[in-house]
């Protein structure tokens, strides 16, 4: 059964949204604010699926060595 996405995930799923938005206007000063709205509720999101951002970080270097 499906579960509803919480604020954090529809917050998430907007932001990312109008961050690429933002990205297909070539507007680099909205970019640039989309992008912190994007990584913050990213890190909020994160935090309520009780992971961090080491976690991922580390992830990432792992996938690109």
């Amino acid at each position: 059964m499906p579960v509803a996405p919480s604020a954090s995930h529809r917050k998430w799923g907007e932001e990312g949204v109008e961050t690429a938005l933002a990205a297909t206007v070539n507007d680099r000063f909205e970019l640039t604010n989309e992008a912190s709205d994007l990584m913050y509720h990213l890190l909020v999101l994160l935090q309520d699926q009780d992971l961090d951002l080491t976690t991922v970080i580390e992830n990432l270097r792992k996938r690109h060595q």
